[in-house]
């Protein structure tokens, strides 16, 4: 698995803080983030099951290494070019309860 070196965080200012708001987000290989919450809590996005689903709808733009290399926090949630995001409040109860969060 690759670790990219600096991790993205987000500076969007006037947003309440709610626990399950990402504050950072760092791609560790070509179908997984590593995310960190408000309230401290963090773990694994594993994207691999819906990159390689037969119908990943917006996803699929994903499938390429380097626009998934792109992700980033906007407004507490990850998000990629192409107003691709992930929905921060579900990847928040997985990660609370097993320390990781599958999509798809």
């Amino acid at each position: 698995m690759r670790d990219e070196a600096t991790a993205k965080r987000d500076s969007s200012a006037g947003v309440a803080a709610v626990p399950w708001r990402v504050i950072e987000v760092r791609v560790v290989s070509d179908h997984a983030v590593a995310v960190r919450f408000a309230d401290g809590t963090h773990g694994e996005v594993e994207l691999a099951n819906l990159l390689s689903s037969e119908s990943p709808g917006v996803f699929a733009a994903l499938r390429d290494p380097a626009v998934f290399r792109q992700a980033r926090v906007e407004c507490g949630a990850v998000t990629w070019p192409g107003e691709i995001d992930l929905a921060p409040d579900a990847m928040y109860d997985d990660i609370r309860a097993t320390g990781r969060s599958v999509a798809g």
